[in-house]
């Protein structure tokens, strides 16, 4: 997993008067948590963008006057009307205790089945994934160069190796699809749809940076 350091500032003060002070002077209201204090900190927009609208995911090493802590984001707020970032959960961890992240999920090689006019039906975008920090993957590559029309990849036929997927192991991930059809059967959709909006759900708050519209807090 890749990590960036995040440079941060001590918030002497919480409340909205102070938020809407750091907004305006190009900073983002934070909080750090899940270690021996809550910390309440500012980080800068700019290099929070960096991060946040970023494909790949990150750990993220907050520097507070020389004092480090390994994070991960937990949960994004955005401002509903203008989609701006406006506040960050980190959540620190140590090395030892597992953490749970949302981890994209990208494809390698050619598929016979799309070669053949059939098309890559993406289920899941993201998978949920509990781990120890030093195993958790920076990415899921599923090897599509073996998959023909009407075959699928499941949660059950990814790499486990000290990971564990937090979804049904039938799930599917990907599918194969005849160019005709738009979706899958009635039946699997409808259950892959359900099990791909707990993941995602779940992933709110897993060190995910979904969006959420939120406008309460600071």
């Amino acid at each position: 997993m890749k990590t960036v350091e995040l440079k941060a500032s001590q918030r002497e003060t919480v409340g909205k008067s102070e938020a809407k002070r750091i907004r305006t002077n190009g900073g983002i209201p934070a909080i750090v948590y899940g270690g021996e204090k809550e910390l309440s900190i500012s980080v800068d927009y700019k290099a929070m963008e960096k991060i946040v609208f970023n494909p790949d995911r990150h750990f993220i090493i907050i520097d507070l006057d020389g004092n480090k802590y390994s994070t991960i984001i937990q949960e994004l707020q955005f401002h509903p009307v203008t989609d701006k970032l406006i506040h960050i959960d980190f959540l620190e961890f140590s090395g030892n205790e597992p953490i749970v992240m949302n981890i994209p999920v990208r494809t390698k090689g050619v598929s016979p089945g799309v070669q053949a006019g059939g098309s890559l039906f993406s289920k899941m975008r993201n998978v949920l994934i509990k781990a120890l920090p030093k195993d958790m993957p920076e990415v899921v590559e599923i090897d599509i160069s073996e998959l023909s029309i009407n075959m699928a990849v499941h949660i059950k036929d990814l790499p486990s190796e000290n990971v564990e997927y937090l979804a049904s192991q039938n799930s599917t991930v990907i599918a194969i699809v005849a160019a005709r059809d738009t979706v899958l059967d009635d039946d699997e959709e409808g259950e892959g749809e359900d099990e791909e909006e707990d993941a995602e759900g779940e992933g709110e708050g897993s060190g995910d940076s979904t969006k959420e519209d939120k406008t309460g807090g600071e």
